[in-house]
């Protein structure tokens, strides 16, 4: 993708999603996948997917979600997934079966190029949250649905109801400099905690009909494999591995001491269950 069909305002997110970080997405995105799909599965009977639409996927990744989509409206629809991130894409193309209506384009959703009113849904698993001007991003999106299309997505509540990043994201902040503070409307995975803004965004860009479903659930981070399993994760993945990210090995390996008997004391079996908090979040475009 060329930096002219980026927004100037999102460059920084694309950089990130090019690099090392979305290779590191990539590499690990089967794995993030199976962490998130109870997440998965409340979105898309939240969007509710029919045969024969067109809908889109936005922040795709590496094609869970636009995959799912695609075998709910095949044959006669089609499922295309939008992310500004190369490699994540490579990911997605090469696991997308060949017999279901799929595609991916590597686009900037607050920029692109949609059909006018021939879009039936657009759905989103955690793809929102970084656009810097997401009314805009939203409203361009808006321009490409039909009447009474159906906007669905899911987004992270506050950082502190999200026990399954922040619990090993404290246990790694003893050993490295602390991330980059965010303000509440930055670009980032919180960014859309606060119900009152979502609302705002939504209704500037065009929206009625706004919902936000508040829902629960307990991610097993280490997958059923054990705490060594959950510590692999947060040290390859999130917010406590971006902190590790630059130092030196004796330090991640002091981290992971930590991490690890931070996650232990949840531990059940060789199961970690901890809590994540979620929107559903669903919309319409008007007649």
């Amino acid at each position: 993708m060329s930096m002219g069909s980026i927004h100037s305002s999102n460059s920084a997110q694309a950089d990130y999603w090019n690099g090392a970080g979305g290779r590191r997405w990539a590499d690990n995105q089967d794995r993030q996948d199976a962490l998130l799909q109870p997440i998965s599965d409340r979105l898309i009977a939240a969007a509710d997917p029919r045969p024969g639409e067109f809908v889109i996927d936005i922040g795709c990744g590496s094609g869970a979600t636009t995959i799912d989509l695609a075998v709910r409206v095949a044959p006669e629809g089609e499922a295309l997934g939008l992310d500004v991130s190369a490699p994540l894409l490579r990911r997605a193309r090469e696991r997308a079966p060949d017999d279901i209506p799929a595609r991916f384009v590597h686009a900037d959703a607050t920029v692109y190029e949609l059909p006018p009113g021939e879009i039936d849904l657009i759905a989103s698993r955690f793809g929102v949250m970084f656009f810097a001007d997401p009314t805009q991003s939203f409203a361009n999106l808006r321009a490409g649905m039909k009447p009474r299309g159906r906007l669905a997505f899911a987004c992270w509540r506050a950082a502190r109801d999200n026990p399954w990043l922040i619990v090993p994201l404290r246990a790694a902040a003893g050993h490295a400099p602390p991330l980059p503070e965010l303000g509440p409307e930055d670009p980032g995975p919180f960014a859309f905690a606060d119900e009152t803004r979502v609302r705002r965004i939504l209704g500037d860009a065009g929206f009625v009909e706004i919902d936000l479903m508040r829902e629960d659930f307990e991610l097993d981070v280490a997958l059923g494999q054990g705490v060594d399993a959950a510590v692999e994760a947060a040290l390859s993945l999130g917010p406590a591995s971006r902190m590790l990210e630059d130092q030196p090995e004796a330090t991640r390996e002091a981290a992971a001491v930590d991490i690890r008997a931070a996650l232990a004391a949840h531990a059940v079996g060789d199961s970690v269950p901890l809590g994540a908090a979620v929107w559903i979040v669903t919309a319409r475009n008007p007649s």
